[in-house]
């Protein structure tokens, strides 16, 4: 095969992968996307939401535990979703910090250039605030947050949000003078646990959060009044009163109707009592609108099928890109020595990039969901596939190359009747490293809404179900192998059987 082959074969696959990408990425605009936040709170409004639109007659499609604010506010923005539930103080602080917004018409205001729209406060003030374990804060004669200042050797663990944002911990210490060093970023779910096991003192957490009555918390007063309201609304994107106006007024009648207290016993129901989210939704709207809404319930079976398809999907296209254009880049990296470096070393410094880096840098060209999943997971694919391929071809020895020569083989047919033949072992090998890896990476693609095993495992983790956990773990162990005994049994098929026999002893 001609060199000039190859780099055409590279560009024909980038454009064909290209093409797949941007017609997912604009696929069923019309469709009204609702999203949340990853903590429970987020999902039971979102559930609340997707139930009020679906009375209207609409089929909104939920993409539930997104993220972070900053996922959810530039999906938003992009119209990759059209709906989703924020907080006044997270909007004035985060969101839009910089613009000096803070009154309900200011934002309202600010909003709007954005071509955004927000609803009414829903009825309760789901602030942030410091919390301890209640007999770690009495032998400390902890009350207040500026009390912290004579304990510099608390350990805080503060959601990694927290640790970043706008009101968060930066903000925070400047205003007290917070002397400790040791502060440490994790999932805020897990954060609880840090909490009872002792290994964290100090956590930040939200004021209607049921796990604060459950792990016996105190929260520290805000006596320098350091976080401003966080008042629940809902934004949508202003194009939705124009698409489907009974919608935006759908929405308007969830509006002061969920007082604290109501919000509390939701997330404890869903927290501690492991009743569904939708089932909470459908019983608020019961109860407080007199809607009658159904709740889907599905079965352990029907849901483990479901993210079986969206996590096979994921490796499927990834793997599949990934082997077309890793392993012309194999060849040619072992027949131009020079570039072959070049080649070598990028796909290599890609492999270096962190998992979840990487499916965050995505988002911005790709946006949420399946699209920038899978092309993290076909960049992580590359190096195995195209290490392998330059070693196998290198590693031949001389002789055999030479024999091929003096035979008249052109280029081409060397290529193709003895080199792969022979370097195909190697390759395979660097195609089931791949495929391996890929399986494990796919879970983290629930972060951005691509679904898959890893949406189990997040859902787990924020509801502390170590059932849930495992039904995510299990089944991507389990595929892992399936994918690693399936490539064992093509092995006999593709590799010449001469370079399948063991030496003897």
């Amino acid at each position: 095969m001609k060199t000039y082959l190859i780099i055409i074969h590279l560009v024909v696959c980038n454009i064909i992968i290209a093409n797949f990408f941007s017609l997912a990425a604009h696929s069923s605009t019309q469709e009204i996307k609702i999203g949340s936040k990853k903590f429970t709170e987020s999902v039971i409004l979102g559930e609340i939401v997707t139930h009020l639109i679906k009375s209207t007659g609409e089929q909104p499609v939920y993409l539930k535990e997104l993220g972070g604010t900053r996922v959810l506010w530039n999906a938003l923005i992009k119209g990759e979703i059209d709906i989703y539930p924020e907080y006044s103080g997270t909007i004035s602080e985060e969101i839009l910090a910089g613009e000096e917004v803070h009154s309900e018409d200011e934002i309202r205001q600010a909003l709007i250039k954005h071509g955004i729209k927000m609803t009414k406060p829903l009825g309760f003030n789901n602030t942030y605030a410091i919390g301890m374990k209640k007999e770690v804060a009495e032998r400390l004669k902890i009350q207040k947050i500026s009390d912290l200042r004579r304990h510099p050797d608390l350990k805080f663990g503060f959601g990694n949000e927290f640790m970043d944002r706008g009101d968060g911990w930066p903000t925070l210490r400047k205003d007290y003078n917070l002397p400790q060093q040791n502060v440490r970023g994790m999932d805020h779910d897990l954060a609880y646990r840090g909490l009872e096991k002792g290994t964290v003192q100090v956590i930040d957490t939200y004021s209607t959060d049921a796990k604060i009555q459950y792990y016996n918390l105190r929260l520290l007063e805000d006596d320098l009044n350091h976080f401003p309201e966080y008042n629940a609304v809902i934004l949508y994107r202003i194009d939705l009163e124009e698409r489907t106006p009974h919608v935006v007024i759908a929405l308007k009648n969830i509006e002061n109707k969920i007082p604290e207290s109501k919000m509390i016993d939701m997330n404890s129901r869903a927290n501690l009592e492991m009743v569904s989210e939708s089932q909470i939704a459908s019983d608020f709207l019961s109860g407080s609108l007199s809607l009658e809404t159904e709740s889907y319930e599905e079965t352990t079976i029907e849901r483990l099928l479901r993210h079986t398809g969206e996590h096979l999907f994921l490796v499927v296209v990834s793997l599949s890109a990934a082997i077309m254009i890793s392993i012309p880049l194999g060849i040619l990296s072992a027949k131009m020595p020079g570039l072959g470096q070049v080649i070598l070393g990028t796909v290599g410094i890609i492999q270096t990039i962190p998992s979840l880096a990487l499916l965050v840098f995505m988002i911005p060209l790709l946006g949420i969901g399946g699209p920038p999943a899978i092309m993290a997971l076909f960049l992580y694919s590359l190096l195995p596939i195209v290490r392998n391929t330059y070693t196998g071809i290198h590693d031949i020895r001389p002789q055999i190359r030479e024999s091929a020569e003096a035979l008249g083989l052109p280029s081409g047919a060397r290529l193709r009747l003895v080199e792969l033949p022979m370097a195909s072992r190697s390759i395979l090998g660097g195609i089931k490293t791949s495929a391996v890896i890929n399986v494990g990476t796919a879970t983290l693609g629930a972060l951005i809404g691509a679904g898959g095993y890893g949406q189990l495992i997040l859902t787990g983790i924020r509801l502390d179900n170590i059932s849930l956990i495992l039904q995510g773990a299990v089944p991507a162990g389990v595929l892992a192998l399936i994918v690693q005994g399936c490539f064992e049994v093509i092995e006999r098929f593709l590799v010449p059987k001469g370079l399948r026999l063991k030496p003897l002893s």
